[in-house]
């Protein structure tokens, strides 16, 4: 489902209990410098991103200052974020000129601690080649260094290296829960592109016996996948970024199945098996 950009007025893109994607939550916020959001959401663990500027996070009377690092825009600098118990008020206060925060959910029931990721704390996987038109990087804010912090949510960024190519590839999906072949995981993207008016196409083919959809995605699109298999592509000349929420039915760790006909290119492209293991 593919959401253009629109100005949310900090209320959440996806909501809790979505009809497509209920095993995830998604907001975005933007504030001048002293202004103050609030929120506390039964039901669901978070995880609060600076996209853009940097805030001071209070978490139930746990202060985390200082949180992001990042000026213009996702590409200057690194990724910070605070993780947010199920049902427990959070509190953040925007300490730069403005910021633009991500906040990220799970639905999870247990309560458990709060704490922040600092950048040196991140998780980075680079991985695929020019040659195989698959070149990015992830970095990991809420991945396998969390594992026995974090209830079922996932939580990354990841970034083409250089212009153009191919992401999410080989075509894979992760809707139906048949370990060890594959978990459900709903998952959302917010994009983001490099020069601004870049753009890109998500695919999606929710049925393998019928033809698949493409979606053309710009900056600020978000997208939301329910079910099926979903690459993406930017445009020659562009750089992409999307911000990735994934949130696990019986599980946090993912495994994804790879369309069958293309499934060959995981034995082809250097490192995917080791981005394929971080998500676990």
């Amino acid at each position: 489902m593919h959401i253009p950009p629109f100005d949310n007025q900090n209320k959440a893109i996806i909501d809790i209990h979505d009809a497509h994607v209920p095993l995830t939550y998604f907001n975005v916020v933007k504030l001048e410098k002293g202004q103050v959001f609030s929120y506390q959401i039964p039901g669901y663990e978070t995880c609060i991103v600076p996209a853009t500027g940097r805030v001071d996070v209070d978490v139930d009377n746990t202060g985390f200052g200082g949180v992001g690092n990042r000026g213009s825009d996702v590409w200057d600098g690194e990724p910070e974020g605070v993780y947010v118990p199920t049902d427990m008020p959070a509190q953040m206060v925007c300490t730069s000129d403005s910021c633009e925060v991500f906040v990220a959910g799970a639905r999870f029931d247990d309560r458990l601690t709060p704490f922040a990721v600092h950048k040196n704390e991140i998780d980075v996987v680079q991985y695929g080649s020019d040659d195989t038109k698959t070149h990015r990087k992830i970095k990991h804010i809420l991945g396998q260094k969390q594992v026995d912090k974090v209830g079922r949510l996932l939580v990354s960024e990841l970034y083409t290296v250089g212009a153009g190519g191919w992401s999410g590839f080989p075509p894979h999906k992760h809707d139906t829960d048949r370990l060890p072949n594959e978990t459900r995981h709903d998952e959302v993207y917010n994009f983001r592109f490099k020069p601004s008016h870049g753009f890109g196409m998500q695919l999606l083919e929710p049925d393998e016996d019928k033809l698949g959809e493409a979606f053309h995605i710009v900056d600020g699109s978000s997208f939301a996948i329910k079910s099926g298999y979903h690459p993406c592509v930017v445009a020659p000349g562009y750089e992409m970024y999307y911000f990735t929420i994934l949130g696990g039915l019986s599980q946090r760790s993912l495994v994804q199945y790879f369309q069958p006909e293309h499934a060959w290119q995981v034995e082809t492209i250097p490192g995917i098996k080791d981005m394929i293991a971080k998500f676990k």
